[in-house]
């Protein structure tokens, strides 16, 4: 059964801009050293650094907050499994969250353009 559901795009130019302008702090606010260090590692750092502020901000929504939320950036973490795919891992709060709620499983997917980034997610309790 799906429990929630959450949609996020934004333009890889804001992630940029905010890099410029706030650099590490952001960064260190927004990602964990696991996702800095994945974008870091890839062509285009911008697009992944974006798709993954959209997946956890689709995340986000999913529990029902969103920029109005209350739970950490970072207590929603962006991880590939060993084929690639993103999935999420959670920590803290987020974790304390999930397992109030019984969730079983969060399916997130994400991709990028030149410009945008787009992830979605959905809650599932069985």
């Amino acid at each position: 059964m799906i429990i929630g559901t959450g949609v996020d795009i934004i333009e890889v130019a804001r992630v940029k801009a905010a890099v410029g302008k706030w650099g590490s702090s952001f960064l260190k606010k927004v990602f964990t050293e696991k996702e800095i260090k994945y974008s870091n590692k890839k062509r285009f750092v911008y697009q992944h650094l974006a798709a993954r502020f959209a997946t956890k901000e689709a995340v986000l929504k999913a529990f029902g907050g969103g920029w109005s939320r209350t739970l950490p950036w970072k207590d929603v973490e962006v991880i590939n499994n060993k084929d690639g795919k993103p999935e999420i891992k959670l920590h803290r709060e987020a974790k304390k969250l999930y397992d109030r709620k019984g969730i079983e499983k969060i399916i997130v997917s994400m991709s990028h353009t030149k410009e945008h980034a787009v992830a979605n997610a959905i809650l599932v309790k069985e």
